[in-house]
């Protein structure tokens, strides 16, 4: 296949404006009960669920169609509680000496620490990291572009996924991650971008009311 070869654009459903608006509502309506969950059952979860959630995010834009990302699942105990160990003693350098006063302050109404129990209780964590180097086939080790970015929108694209198919979500990025590398073992040319655990909330999961406020459109939105 040449570069330039194309196909026809992908047919789109011809919705009256009156749909359109519609749904787009619909899809906030649904989209607004996300939440960030710290409280997560330890009840399993289909596998295939997260793979096609993560087939999803791989239809994600990206620069030059070299799709810069791999998500390592990991699902087994002895991973989880490895990478619990790890993570955590990150966090508590983060709290005790890392993080500023202002970060510390902005962190206080969500009521996060160092203590990372969602590590072991969630059906699976999904490491995400972001490939330097690759290109669109097994072995190339081409430079790749916009991978923050990228990965970024594929992350986004995933965490909707997930929610849609009725799983709870966190996004977590310990600092340092490159821990990760080791414990997934991924190539050193890998960046780890965070980690996301999901699973089913736990009966009594809580969130706090801090997190339930967002801006409105006038504030996140201009229209020239």
């Amino acid at each position: 296949m040449k570069p330039h070869d194309t196909l026809p654009y992908t047919a789109l459903p011809d919705y009256s404006d009156a749909e359109r608006i519609a749904r787009s509502r619909d899809f906030y309506d649904a989209m607004k009960t996300r939440r960030t969950c710290r409280y997560f059952a330890d009840d399993p979860v289909p596998r295939a669920v997260i793979a096609n959630a993560i087939l999803a995010a791989g239809t994600a834009p990206n620069g030059a169609n070299h799709q810069p990302w791999h998500f390592a699942v990991i699902e087994t105990p002895e991973k989880k509680k490895a990478l619990r160990a790890a993570a955590e003693e990150e966090e508590r350098a983060f709290y005790e000496s890392k993080a500023g006063k202002e970060w510390l302050e902005a962190l206080a109404p969500l009521g996060t620490d160092a203590d990372k129990p969602f590590l072991e209780t969630a059906a699976y964590l999904i490491v995400i990291f972001g490939q330097r180097k690759g290109g669109i086939n097994p072995g190339e080790m081409k430079q790749n572009y916009y991978v923050s970015e990228s990965v970024g929108i594929a992350t986004g694209m995933l965490i909707t996924a997930l929610h849609d198919a009725g799983l709870a979500t966190l996004t977590h990025t310990p600092n340092p991650m490159k821990f990760l590398n080791e414990l997934c073992e991924r190539p050193s040319h890998e960046k780890p971008m965070m980690i996301l655990v999901a699973g089913k909330p736990a009966p009594d999961a809580t969130i706090p009311v801090h997190a339930t406020i967002k801006k409105p459109l006038d504030q996140i939105a201009s229209w020239l």
